[in-house]
């Protein structure tokens, strides 16, 4: 199964998300990165069952003009609707505030971060989407976010001198899933034991039949 990974914007390197997701790639798993918003094509959305998002809205890392479009946030959200699951991951939430389609797509999205500083995630035990995780603090941007759903099933907060933000979530559109997961700025986030964990299940449940 090929999974397409849209990644690489200015202030995020595609390095980071492909180096992050390495480990979950499988003989049945293989991610497909498009890290130039010039390649995007309607058809990653044909035969595909879980799209990635953790692109900021630039082109590429070189080139800040916004590449989301009322077009595009159509897509995806009839690609969910029909079925399909979108994972948003870190940067996939940011600058994306006036894209009125996707924000209600995911139920919120980046507002702001302070410096970065030390953040701790904690799960909510109980939660499927955190079995096999546990609490972990690392240096990240913590995201506070602008949230617009109240039907979002929280899974995981991030908690620093800053405050306390949802930071992981599911819900629901039409047919289809979503997933959202805010922590993620810095390679040593994506390979931490925990969290890397949390990026398996997130993959295993967008995959699920229901």
């Amino acid at each position: 199964m090929i999974i397409p990974v849209l990644c690489n914007d200015i202030w995020h390197p595609g390095e980071v998300v492909k180096k992050g997701l390495s480990s979950l790639e499988s003989s049945d798993i293989r991610f497909e990165y498009i890290e130039d918003a010039a390649d995007f094509s309607p058809d990653i959305f044909k035969g595909s069952k879980l799209v990635i998002l953790s692109k900021e809205n630039n082109v590429n890392a070189e080139n800040e003009a916004p590449w989301m479009t009322d077009e595009i946030q159509d897509m995806f959200k009839d690609f969910v609707d029909k079925g399909g699951s979108l994972l948003v991951i870190h940067s996939g939430t940011a600058d994306y505030e006036e894209q009125w389609t996707l924000r209600r797509l995911l139920g919120g999205v980046f507002d702001h971060h302070p410096e970065q500083c030390p953040v701790t995630a904690k799960m909510d035990p109980d939660h499927f989407m955190t079995q096999g995780c546990s609490d972990f603090t690392v240096m990240d941007e913590h995201y506070f976010m602008d949230m617009n759903d109240d039907s979002i099933e929280c899974f995981m907060t991030t908690h620093s001198d800053h405050g306390s933000q949802p930071a992981g979530w599911i819900k629901r559109s039409g047919l289809g899933k979503v997933c959202v997961i805010t922590p993620g700025h810095n390679l040593e986030v994506w390979l931490e034991p925990s969290f890397q964990r949390l990026l398996r299940n997130a993959v295993d449940w967008c995959l699920q039949s229901d």
